[in-house]
């Protein structure tokens, strides 16, 4: 659980070690149905949402620019219309950009401090310095040039591309504006700024990752609920009631989820996964894929449920095997993941390896954090096994993912049917190996027939 005496103690702790160091909390092993943490006050999680945030801007920023070469980098949103990566550097009380918000990064060199501006009307919280006086200046996109002007930058990155949504925040009549207001000189050294976008959405420090395991045992609290005699009652209870059972339950707890949760319905003799007002009977094999937001950070989770018949004790071999065969691929699928590959070369090892040992995979892993399906390289899609230019980006140290996946196979109980066992788990990847945040599901959970 998330004790408030730790998160109070990591609220107000010194500067958070760099991010080379590893996080802590995580776990191999996922209890069956935990104890849901207790959930923080909004108030408590704008202290924890901006503190983060402050410690971001001070660590990656620095690094990323750094190493990618770059010696400014622009961005730009207006109200109501925020591009990812400034939606994720407003501070807890801004829900939105204000009219427009301009926010630049000057890389000084010769080890200077980041120079963090915000060329707008209104603040920030203090994490970035006001560098616009309207009634001196009433042309904003003048005062952005001057800025520029005064620095000299060798580069100008904005967020443009064709690679990623994740870059490409700058509007096309933003852009002309800007370009109109900027001296000529500095027209071509403008560049993209896909990589910065990219490697600060998909970064995590190690003060997030202290949290994330407490994030994502909430998730798995709140799944073990819904696949309990809590939520189903077998032949009153439909798939899409558990939908809804998850919203509601979420909206109570000042939670929301990031998509509509999913649930399905395996059953002998039905082909096909069955869904929405389908009602759960005994000997059905559920399957749920839910994911929450909390603290700007994601979760995504699949996991399987067998429904007991009368006389039964634990779930049918062949279904327990199928998990099995998924959780093998996973561990193939991490032991591929190595920094500096591609997704698509990770994903080629990986298939080639499960192949080869007799299972039949599809593989489609993700970057989680800012975003549920996050920034960085695609490992897979369930509609394209192979190559893909989203899949083209390489892996990087300090990054967290969706170990997501399948696998097939013929289950003897139900008469050889050909069973989807689909799984997927959040993990973290330290440049070294790949840890589940709070351990996986290695076994399908039980949902008794009978009244508890």
């Amino acid at each position: 659980m998330i004790a408030r005496c730790a998160l109070a103690a990591l609220l107000y702790a010194s500067a958070a070690p760099a991010i080379a160091q590893g996080p802590t909390g995580l776990s191999e092993t996922e209890q069956t149905r935990p104890v849901l943490p207790e959930i923080l006050s909004l108030r408590e999680r704008a202290e924890v949402v901006d503190r983060l945030l402050a410690e971001r801007l001070e660590t990656v920023i620095p690094q990323i620019m750094r190493e990618e070469g770059v010696s400014l980098w622009l961005m730009m949103s207006r109200e109501y219309f925020e591009e990812p990566v400034v939606a994720t550097m407003l501070d807890a009380n801004s829900f939105h950009a204000r009219r427009r918000t301009i926010l630049i990064f000057h890389e000084p060199g010769n080890g200077e401090p980041v120079e963090r501006l915000t060329v707008s009307r209104y603040g920030l919280a203090g994490l970035f310095e006001p560098a616009w006086d309207p009634e001196a200046e009433p042309d904003q996109w003048k005062a952005v040039a001057d800025i520029i002007a005064a620095r000299d930058p060798a580069s100008i990155a904005i967020n443009v591309s064709d690679a990623t949504r994740f870059g490409d925040g700058m509007t096309k009549s933003q852009y002309d504006a800007m370009m109109a207001a900027l001296p000529e000189e500095f027209h071509d050294r403008v560049i993209s700024g896909e990589r910065l976008a990219t490697r600060w959405l998909e970064t995590r420090i190690p003060s997030e990752m202290a949290l994330y395991s407490g994030i994502v045992r909430v998730a798995h609290a709140v799944i073990g609920e819904a696949f309990s005699r809590k939520v189903i009652t077998p032949g009153t209870t439909t798939a899409a009631d558990v939908q809804w059972w998850y919203r509601e339950r979420l909206s109570g707890l000042g939670l929301a989820p990031w998509f509509h949760p999913s649930v399905g319905i395996q059953r002998a003799g039905e082909e096909e996964m069955l869904r929405g007002d389908t009602v759960i009977e005994p000997g059905d094999l559920l399957w749920t894929d839910f994911g929450i937001t909390y603290l700007r950070l994601n979760t995504d989770t699949q996991h399987l449920a067998y429904v007991l018949k009368p006389g039964e004790t634990e779930v049918p071999s062949g279904l327990a095997a199928g998990l099995a065969n998924s959780n093998r691929v996973q561990d193939i699928l991490r032991e591929e993941m190595r920094a500096g590959l591609s997704g698509n070369a990770i994903l080629a090892a990986a298939r080639e390896r499960a192949v080869a040992e007799g299972l039949d995979p599809s593989i489609y892993s993700h970057p989680i954090g800012y975003h549920g399906h996050g920034a960085g390289p695609a490992i897979g899609f369930w509609d394209n096994q192979d190559a893909d230019p989203r899949g083209s980006d390489l892996l990087r140290p300090h990054t967290a993912w969706s170990i997501e996946l399948t696998t097939y196979a013929e289950v003897p109980e139900w008469g050889g049917q050909r069973v989807d066992f689909r799984t997927e788990e959040d993990a973290y990847f330290d440049g070294e190996s790949v840890r589940f945040i709070d351990g996986r599901q290695t076994e399908i959970a039980l949902i008794g027939s009978d009244a508890p």
